[in-house]
């Protein structure tokens, strides 16, 4: 698709229910007008995660293709790693619509879906018809009205593990009632353990939210430090409403995109000197910049989601292409030279 081309369906895009609008964006995927220039290639970019080898350090967040039914031609935008879901045990709806709001004046979204999905034997039936040419994860997560959260994680992990490079255990989306509890240290890793029984060598990360306070973060590090666990997502949706302009900044539910990206990043540079687990970073990334400044702060690799509703699929090329120049000029061989250079600018 040309950038005019891409800019116009984005114009039209808009016009639509945000909700409505990404389903179309999702099936538009299978068509020849998504078509994309193909990755972009750097031995700087090139890098290892968990044992995972990654052409680029760029990943696809959790939420945009729920059911992983666009793995493909996702696979062929230009990203180093997909990551599908949330998937629970079950089927579940998730919340009523209207669920998910466009804060175009602060380049930002707010959702409170809830975990809708088709389930895991739905999910993972998809996950094993797929030829996987990058490195592709499944978001875990439990069903609303579970008896035993904590083991809809293991159970959709066992269910899917033979067709997955990684998983991520998300205790940290705020639109699930006390979800979020479940990050206390002893809940967590009474839950990782259950989880990691069932892995089967399959790395597994740890999804956490920005809102916490250095002694829960500190917290977090100790229990991930002692699981067993791959690696750390940081972060999740925010339910703060600082600075916003949109009329929808009051909406209920978790807020992603260019607000979060401060407060994201900073809880990534704080875990990054609490252990020496690999780290994503995810939150605001919107450019080179915004990735490089991840990278710097301590994660080895990043995921977007929202900067794609405002820059389109053109946005991983760019992203990339700017992150390329970013670690020549800076002198970088590589991502892996840069991780954590520049983390105190955080603290």
């Amino acid at each position: 698709m040309t950038r005019l081309a891409e800019r116009a369906a984005l114009s039209l895009l808009r016009r639509l229910d945000p909700e409505t609008a990404h389903g179309l964006a999702l099936r538009a995927l299978r068509t020849p007008f998504a078509a994309t220039p193909g990755p972009i290639k750097s031995t700087r970019l090139a890098t290892k995660v968990a044992g995972m080898t990654l052409p680029n350090p760029l990943g696809l967040a959790a939420g945009f293709d729920k059911n992983a039914t666009e793995l493909s031609p996702l696979s062929q935008t230009g990203f180093g790693f997909l990551e599908v879901g949330a998937a629970t045990p079950r089927p579940q709806p998730g919340n009523p619509r209207p669920r998910l709001f466009r804060l175009t004046e602060d380049q930002a979204a707010i959702n409170r879906f809830g975990f809708n999905n088709e389930g895991a034997k739905a999910i993972g039936q998809r996950l094993s018809s797929h030829q996987r040419c990058i490195p592709v994860g499944l978001n875990l997560g439990a069903n609303k009205d579970s008896a035993d959260r904590a083991a809809d994680f293991a159970m959709v992990l066992a269910a899917t593990r033979d067709h997955l490079d990684f998983a991520t255990v998300n205790v940290s989306s705020p639109n699930t009632e006390k979800l979020r509890d479940l990050q206390g240290s002893e809940a967590l890793a009474s839950l990782l353990s259950g989880v990691l029984a069932v892995a089967c060598n399959v790395p597994v990360f740890l999804k956490i939210a920005p809102d916490l306070h250095d002694t829960e973060i500190a917290d977090i590090a100790t229990v991930a430090n002692d699981s067993g666990i791959a690696g750390i997502i940081a972060t999740n949706t925010t339910l703060s409403r600082d600075g916003l302009q949109s009329a929808h900044a009051s909406e209920a539910g978790g807020l992603s995109g260019r607000p979060l990206f401060e407060r994201s990043t900073r809880v990534l540079a704080r875990l990054s000197t609490l252990t020496e687990l690999p780290l994503i970073g995810v939150g605001g990334v919107a450019s080179g910049d915004d990735a490089f400044a991840k990278i710097r702060a301590g994660a080895s690799a990043v995921q977007i989601y929202t900067g794609l509703v405002f820059g389109g699929l053109s946005l991983v090329e760019n992203i990339l292409r700017d992150l390329d120049t970013l670690l020549e000029c800076h002198g970088y061989a590589n991502v892996a030279e840069a991780v954590g250079t520049d983390k105190e600018r955080w603290l």
